[in-house]
């Protein structure tokens, strides 16, 4: 009971300081509470990137100058909102959903967010979608991958052919609680991710590393990647 005690009271710091951090950090913003509120109401999985993060992306996006932006995992629009607004006039996002219920949740809240001429979502499959860009002839400045685990690995490989050097390629999840470090893990989206690290830890395209991060989502990881 005490070890579960004190990880509990761990847990609950991560979620103050996030909490602390957020009111210094990001103001409290109708449109973005909306689209968490819009996407509970519709029964998606609370699994959006927090403020915070949220933010960060956009500061990323911003400092790469990104005016072309490729999301992989649209949910309810949440993070999709925070990246168009790092887009300068004339800027792009393609956002891929596979779920034609959270595209349709998220492209209302795109829309309150006034960010609806910025913003495509696209519905299928990635390894169907990303293709289909790469037959446009699209590139972008910046990829941003949090969408099914085990599929990662793929998404990787399309984002190396879609993209330029100097671009930034970020994905999320990359720590799962910590069980990645389980080379016995049966769990699919852990072995995903395992490999996903692996693959990118080796790619020789990029500059790549990766940071365990805690806060009100937990305990996991975002993985960063400068094509060369």
């Amino acid at each position: 009971m005490t070890q579960y005690h004190d990880i509990r009271q761990k847990e609950q710091q991560w979620e103050d300081v996030d909490d602390y951090l957020t009111g210094l950090f990001v103001p409290d913003d109708p449109a973005l509470t909306e689209t968490l509120k819009s996407s509970d109401a519709a029964g998606l999985p609370q699994i959006a990137v927090s403020a915070n993060q949220g933010k960060l992306l956009m500061i990323l996006a911003k400092s790469c100058g990104a005016k072309s932006i490729l999301e992989i995992g649209t949910l309810g629009g949440y993070s999709t909102i925070w990246l168009g607004r790092a887009l300068p006039a004339g800027g792009k996002l393609i956002s891929l959903e596979y779920s034609e219920k959270h595209a349709e949740v998220a492209r209302k809240n795109i829309a309150r967010a006034g960010l609806e001429n910025r913003v495509e979502v696209r519905i299928g499959a990635a390894v169907e979608s990303l293709p289909k860009l790469a037959s446009e002839r699209l590139e972008f400045d910046f990829i941003f991958i949090d969408a099914d685990k085990q599929g990662y690995c793929d998404y990787l490989d399309w984002s190396l052919k879609l993209t330029h050097p100097g671009s930034l390629i970020v994905a999320d999840n990359v720590v799962r609680d910590g069980q990645v470090v389980d080379p016995n893990s049966k769990d699919e989206m852990v072995q995903g991710i395992q490999r996903f690290n692996k693959k990118l830890a080796a790619e020789k395209l990029v500059d790549a590393s990766a940071i365990q991060t805690v806060g009100s989502k937990g305990y996991d990881g975002l993985a960063f990647a400068v094509v060369k």
